[in-house]
């Protein structure tokens, strides 16, 4: 394995495509080396903003034997295929969620990963964040007692400032719209707070910019010990912080992204809560795997809980 890890991007068409080339470029274990894209106009510009190369034919891409791995930032209908071919190639695979459409595709791909020796990580970049880790000392401690409610927002303007492409609102290449891209942060950290087990699961998904999919979005699931969760999105809002809030019989936590302040309140009072450092970002995580050959389990985890939720939830509101 060549060192740093040479590392390739698959397609521009999600717009974190750019974030994650620079993350190969800026870590110190990793070496950007080529954008490949379908669209070539779009993977040409990609690349010339990156300073690689851009490369037309991905057979030839993965069957460089100095490539180590590749960030996939394709279409998300496109990831079956495209990771299937990036794993038989032995290449590590960095991935935009969701990681599958399906979970039969989740679990192909971890299973054809695992056979290959190849590391896996999607990103989930919020569990890594501190306020994401001080929440889970206050849960594992059992300070808030039963848990009873979540309250979990993620929303910007995406569609009302017509900031995202045309593409995101494509139901065959994006399988929605912002439940299945922007609301993947609420649902991984509500399934940790609450659990991944949820008994009930409804949808209230609505088109206000009238492209054909959602672009505002709640979905509210109840787990077998009967704790309702809430999911809220939307591309319709130009300012709503993001927003965690936990009640549980014996205390309730917030979290408020606009004060970057977390308080629990119990029958003693309030109190501000520490916040730690951020822990290593997924892409981090995925260097290391690579280099150790410990795969990122919890995060493969959760991002198939993730697709199961998204599922579920885009099932409801087509009820």
């Amino acid at each position: 394995m060549t060192h740093p890890l040479r590392i390739a991007v698959l397609s521009a068409w999600h717009v974190h495509a750019e974030e994650y080339g620079r993350a190969a470029i800026d870590h110190p274990d990793t070496e950007l080396v080529a954008v490949w894209d379908d669209d070539a106009e779009r993977g040409r510009e990609l690349a010339g903003r990156l300073g690689v190369p851009f490369e037309t034919d991905l057979e030839a891409l993965l069957a460089r034997e100095d490539l180590d791995g590749v960030t996939c930032t394709t279409a998300t209908t496109d990831h079956d295929e495209i990771l299937g071919r990036v794993i038989s190639a032995g290449k590590h695979v960095f991935t935009e969620k969701l990681l599958s459409p399906t979970l039969e595709g989740c679990d192909d791909l971890t299973s054809a990963a695992e056979a290959a020796g190849v590391q896996i990580t999607v990103s989930l970049p919020r569990l890594a964040h501190g306020y994401t880790l001080a929440l889970r000392e206050v849960l594992e401690a059992g300070r808030l007692g039963r848990l009873t409610y979540s309250r979990v927002r993620l929303a910007h303007n995406g569609s009302t400032a017509d900031w995202l492409p045309a593409r995101f609102y494509d139901p065959a290449e994006a399988i929605g719209g912002a439940f299945s891209d922007l609301a993947a942060h609420p649902v991984y950290l509500t399934q940790l707070i609450l659990g991944e087990e949820a008994a009930t699961v409804t949808a209230s998904f609505t088109d206000m910019t009238g492209r054909g999919v959602e672009d505002n979005a709640v979905v509210t699931i109840t787990t077998p010990d009967g704790a309702i969760g809430v999911i809220e999105t939307g591309f319709v809002t130009p300012a709503s912080p993001f927003s965690i809030e936990v009640q549980g019989t014996s205390g309730t936590v917030q979290y408020d992204d606009a004060e970057k302040r977390m308080r629990l309140g119990t029958a003693d009072g309030w109190e501000d809560l520490p916040l730690p450092a951020d822990g290593p970002a997924p892409f981090d995580q995925w260097v290391e795997a690579i280099r150790t050959g410990v795969p990122t389990s919890e995060n493969l985890a959760r991002a198939r809980a993730l697709t199961a939720l998204t599922i579920a939830a885009n099932s409801a509101a087509n009820a």
